[in-house]
């Protein structure tokens, strides 16, 4: 399970550092996709594959589920650690979260997240957890 979180940098060639906890769990190679909240998802092989076969079980006749598989898949790419300890995002994928020198990355379960700094600021304000938490009662927690 991924937890913590993590500030980096970005490089003007897109290699970012993975932190050692997360490499240990990830492997040499995983896989990077575009995430809900505009951040990236990272997915270490076995959990991607899972994800994927629940992809491609959704109803192909059905327009939503055709449009989140392609989110997801088109926008897939697999990642190989350096020697330093760095995997290169592509282009598209930094387009796409906005990375471009600051990010965080947030183990969250089963996956990584990498958020632009400012966004991870923005969109992670936790002001209203008592409602949130009460809300969840109706989810099993």
């Amino acid at each position: 399970m991924f937890i913590g979180e993590y500030s980096h940098t970005i490089d003007a060639k897109g290699r970012l550092i993975v932190p050692s906890r997360f490499r240990e769990q990830l492997g040499d190679e995983f896989v990077v996709t575009k995430g809900l909240d505009g951040c990236l998802f990272v997915y270490e092989n076995s959990e991607w594959r899972s994800f994927e076969e629940k992809l491609h079980a959704l109803p192909l006749t059905n327009a939503n589920a055709r449009k989140f598989t392609r989110f997801f898949l088109a926008g897939a790419s697999a990642c190989e650690v350096d020697r330093q300890g760095r995997i290169l995002i592509p282009a598209v994928l930094r387009e796409f979260a906005k990375l471009e020198k600051d990010v965080v990355l947030v183990g969250v379960g089963s996956r990584i997240e990498i958020w632009n700094k400012a966004l991870w600021t923005e969109k992670n304000v936790y002001d209203d957890m008592e409602e949130i938490a009460e809300n969840m009662e109706g989810l099993g927690i």
